[in-house]
């Protein structure tokens, strides 16, 4: 065990409240980078309390809007694992 917090595989899409601190990551090579991968890329914006990782798409779940905010502002268009990832917010309009 490293002592690292394990977060929860669900993100809430069901309580409006939390949807602002939700992030989408796409068009990920989810055969090559892992829920783990994720983690690492996000945890430095924030604590995340969930992740969910899907065929070529992500969730990250932050505490805070906020968080959520400035991990799409710094990783929008990041490059992993040769695969360009475009991130959005679940910030409605």
């Amino acid at each position: 065990m490293t002592g690292k917090t394990q977060t929860s595989n669900v993100t809430n899409k069901n309580d409006p409240r939390s949807l602002n601190s939700r992030v989408f990551i796409g068009n990920l090579n989810t055969a090559v980078v892992t829920k783990g991968d994720i983690e690492t890329i996000f945890a430095k914006y924030g604590k995340i309390v969930g992740c969910s990782v899907h065929k070529g798409f992500a969730f990250v779940q932050y505490v805070s809007e906020r968080n959520a905010r400035v991990a799409v502002a710094r990783e929008n268009t990041r490059t992993v694992s040769c695969i360009s990832g475009q991130l959005d917010d679940m910030w409605e309009w």
